[in-house]
């Protein structure tokens, strides 16, 4: 495993990281196929192969999410384990992701509520200080309010949090500039992809300036990236990717997925080649992917071995960029 320096917060974390949305059941997963039965052993594998970074949130499971990184932390501690790096997330008091148009801070992350899911996160976890405490959703139009300044730097000032962060919404890299400008901010996450490469066109190159950390999610485009979509393939109701990978979205996907697999060169999958593709920024931290089985863990974490992609590969990598908008079926 390589790691890499999370902007000028100074930790050296692994350049693949571990995503835990959708990992466990329960209220506010919204991704079928969970399997909470084999979800420790993943993440012990994850830690054994060289993870030191997990990404969590308040609303992922209703909890659970956190209570079983929690574990995880109880078990190393117990064993005397490596140093972990926990980031997790505050979900918007009106539960709207992401944040309608109208909406203001009162209605997303007043203070009362930052503080509450603060102390709620912290006793899931069970620990005295959040790593990485980010907001779930943002409008840039809040950056300048000083209530929610004041509410992250008071709960900086306790030692309760340590890193502030930004979870950009879907398609929108640049909804954070100005909350960035503020100086507040230590880390950004966004979608950062083979298809979505906006990122690249400004705000990674103030995350550079700045010295702010990039936490890289959605690799595999929800599933886009992984080469396995069919264009009659059908998700659950229940699974928000039945609203994603609607009419709008499937059809183009997969044969974008498609005429992307016949570029690449012979024994690379599409899964390594997107982690790779998005390693290769200098900008990125860490990137996130999703693992629910212990064969996922070992490919995903099996690509940081410093192997750079070939330039030649690298420009047509970048030939598939697809910029979309946010719409109502993307989230």
């Amino acid at each position: 495993m390589k790691y890499r320096r999370m902007g000028r917060l100074g930790w050296e974390v692994s350049e693949i990281g571990y995503g835990m949305w959708g990992i466990v059941g329960g209220p506010g997963n919204f991704t079928a196929g969970a399997n909470p039965e084999a979800a420790p052993d993943c993440l012990d594998l994850a830690v054994d192969l060289g993870c030191n970074f997990f990404d969590t949130a308040a609303s992922y499971g209703g909890g659970e999410s956190e209570k079983l990184l929690g574990r995880l932390l109880k078990r190393q501690r117990a064993n005397g384990g490596k140093r972990i790096y926990i980031a997790t997330k505050l979900p918007p008091k009106n539960r709207e992701w992401p944040a309608r148009p109208g909406d203001t801070l009162d209605d997303v992350f007043p203070p009362e509520h930052i503080r509450e899911f603060t102390h709620r996160s912290l006793e899931n976890l069970g620990v005295d200080r959040i790593d990485l405490l980010q907001f779930h959703v943002w409008e840039d139009r809040w950056a300048q309010d000083e209530r929610w300044q004041r509410a992250l730097s008071d709960l900086r000032a306790e030692g309760l949090i340590e890193g502030i962060g930004i979870s950009a919404n879907r398609w929108e890299p640049g909804n954070c500039l100005k909350a960035i400008e503020t100086g507040l901010i230590d880390v950004v996450q966004v979608i950062y992809n083979i298809f979505d490469q906006a990122p690249e066109d400004e705000l990674f190159k103030v995350a550079l300036e700045k010295n702010v950390g990039i936490i890289a999610r959605v690799p595999f485009d929800e599933g886009g990236l992984s080469g396995n979509l069919t264009k009659d393939l059908k998700f659950p109701p229940e699974d928000w990717r039945a609203t994603y990978f609607g009419p709008e979205n499937l059809g183009p996907t997969v044969d974008r997925a498609e005429a992307l697999k016949k570029a690449l060169p012979s024994g690379m999958t599409l899964p390594e080649a997107s982690l790779r593709f998005i390693l290769h920024h200098p900008a990125v931290s860490t990137v996130i992917p999703g693992m629910r089985k212990e064969p996922h863990v070992r490919a995903n974490l099996g690509t940081s071995d410093g192997r750079a992609l070939p330039q030649e590969l690298l420009g047509t990598l970048r030939n598939h960029r697809w910029d979309r908008k946010p719409s109502s079926w993307s989230g």
